[in-house]
Formats: C-alpha cells, sequence, structure tokens
C-alpha cells in the first residue's frame, strides 16, 4: 500500500522565502542609490545647458531688454532674427569674414594637427630607434607648458619669418598638439596588430601605403577624438589671433567679438551700445558650427567604444 504526503505538509525550502524577499528589496536599494547619482547627473546637465540657454533668449533682445527684463526669458517681442540679420550687415558685413576666417583657421589647423598627432603616434608606438623614449618624454613635458607662455616667442620667431598678420600665423602653431601625439601613441599601441604590419610587409606594401591604407582606418576614433580636440581649440583661441593678426579683416570671431564688445563697452548710452545684442547674437552664431561638427562626428567615438569593448 501506497502512502501519499498531503500537499499541505509539503514545506517550501527555507531559502525561498528570503531568496525571494532579497529579490524585492533589489528594486528599492538600486532606486535608492541611483537617485544622488540622477542629482548629480541634472545639477550636471544644468550647468553645461544653462549658459546656453541664456544665451539663447539674449539673443532675442534689444539693447533695453537686455537689462529691463528676466535674464532666463524671453522678451514680449522676441528680434532674433533682426539681431542676426543686424549681425551679418555691420560694418559691411565682417562678421561673415571673421566666420570663414574661424572656419579656415580651425578645419585646417585640425586636420593637420590629427594627421601630425597620428603619424608621430603611431612612429613612436611601433617603431624603436635611439633616442625615442627621451623624445617622447619631451613631448609628455610640452603638455605641461600653457600655450599662453609660448604666445610671445611665437610672436619673435614668425616676426623674424615675417609670417605676423597672415594666416600662416594661426595655423602653424595649431598644428603642433602634444596631447593629440601622446592620445594617438596610446591608441595606435592596442588599436595596430604588430602581426597586421608584418603580414602587410611580407605582401610587399611599403610603409606609407600600409600608413595610409591601413593605419589610418584603425585609427580613426582617435583620429576624430584629436581633430575634434583641435578644431574646438583652434576656434575658440583669443590670444594668439590678437597678437598676431593685426587686419580686422583676418580676425577669427574671438577677436572680432571681443572688438565689438570694446565699442559696445565704450560707448555708453549712445549709438555703439546697441551692438550689445550683436555680440551676444554673433555668439550665438559662432557656436552653431561645433555643435554640429559635434552631432556629425559623435558616430565615430561610439564606433570606437564599441570596437575597444570587444576583446579580440
Amino acid at each position: 500500500m501506497t502512502t501519499t504526503t498531503p500537499a499541505a505538509t509539503i514545506a517550501p525550502p527555507a531559502d525561498r522565502a528570503p531568496t525571494a524577499h532579497r529579490e524585492r528589496r533589489k528594486p528599492s536599494a538600486h532606486r535608492r542609490r541611483s537617485t544622488p547619482l540622477t542629482i548629480a547627473m541634472l545639477a550636471a546637465l544644468a550647468y553645461f545647458l544653462l549658459p546656453l540657454f541664456w544665451l539663447l533668449v539674449a539673443s532675442t533682445k534689444s539693447t533695453q531688454g537686455l537689462f529691463n527684463t528676466f535674464g532666463l526669458w524671453f522678451s514680449h517681442a522676441p528680434q532674433l532674427l533682426t539681431n542676426i540679420r543686424a549681425t551679418f550687415t555691420q560694418d559691411d558685413g565682417v562678421f561673415v569674414h571673421w566666420l570663414l576666417n574661424t572656419i579656415m583657421y580651425a578645419v585646417v589647423s585640425a586636420l593637420g594637427a590629427a594627421m601630425l598627432a597620428a603619424a608621430a603616434g603611431y612612429g613612436f608606438a611601433k617603431f624603436r630607434f635611439r633616442g625615442d623614449r627621451a623624445a617622447f618624454n619631451l613631448v609628455l613635458g610640452a603638455i605641461m607648458v600653457p600655450a599662453t607662455a609660448l604666445a610671445i616667442p611665437t610672436y619673435l620667431l614668425f616676426a623674424k619669418a615675417g609670417l605676423v598678420n597672415t594666416p600662416w600665423a594661426i595655423i602653424l602653431p595649431s598644428l603642433v598638439n602634444p596631447f593629440g601625439l601622446y592620445l594617438m601613441r596610446v591608441y595606435a599601441a592596442d588599436a595596430v596588430s604588430d602581426s597586421l604590419l608584418e603580414a602587410a610587409r611580407i605582401d610587399g606594401a611599403g610603409e606609407a601605403r600600409i600608413f595610409f591604407r591601413i593605419v589610418l582606418r584603425l585609427l580613426a576614433p582617435g583620429l576624430v577624438t584629436v581633430l575634434l580636440f583641435t578644431l574646438v581649440a583652434t576656434w575658440n583661441n583669443y590670444f594668439l589671433p590678437l597678437i598676431m593678426l593685426n587686419d580686422p579683416r583676418l580676425y577669427p570671431i574671438t577677436v572680432g567679438l571681443a572688438s565689438w564688445a570694446a565699442q559696445a563697452q565704450n560707448g555708453g548710452a549712445g549709438a555703439s551700445s546697441d551692438m550689445l545684442p550683436l555680440v551676444v547674437t554673433g555668439s550665438l552664431i559662432s557656436i552653431v558650427p561645433l555643435v554640429i561638427a559635434f552631432l556629425l562626428l559623435q558616430r565615430y567615438w561610439q564606433s570606437g567604444l564599441a570596437t575597444g569593448s570587444v576583446k579580440q
């Protein structure tokens, strides 16, 4: 005769209830841990976006509106289009020359600095020669020297060469990027495989062909990073163009807007004070190309992060 145990007498495992209890407690504990991180993220977001929001709001106001209305909200009669039109037509359209000069300085400098950093970083990472460690340590030391401290010696050198008050006075110093070289050296050491280089050499490829056909593709995320850093640095550079350039037609946006701001400050309540909205609107226009550049090139950063997350 077979005996059966009633279902009511079958006890659940001893550790089932505590496990379920722990699982019920996990979401609440996770929420408690994520709350400070969320607050910190929102604070950082407000810190970075609040100046941009103020710039957008201030660009919709007249001179009186900048001083007589609330600073973080739009005026009753926004005149953004009027300010933009006045910015592009002021002084026979000199703002257009400043914008084109800045684009030329930044793009040429960024492309040249990225290529030089990629070539030098690849050379330091994959080739061994006498004095390579001392040369790389010299590059690391150059990172610690502020660019402002080199402005006067650079001016004296360019004055001797007759390059002052020319576009080359802005482009050539911007091609030297010690931090970009260091970044590309570190990136090339991991991204470029020695076996791949040896296979290319066995197939008869020269060093120049290997670099331009193989290495540059592997270094694309790091190359874009250096390009964007140099682009932003050259775009926002103020002190070097200030001492190198005398012709207002060669000014970048930073120096040009500073000259307008000086005119607005010295004009007081006169006609020159109406240039203050033009300075604010010009500042808003000047950041639009940088935002577009980041939006277009951010996918290369994302692809580089995805590539680095997979262990090969």
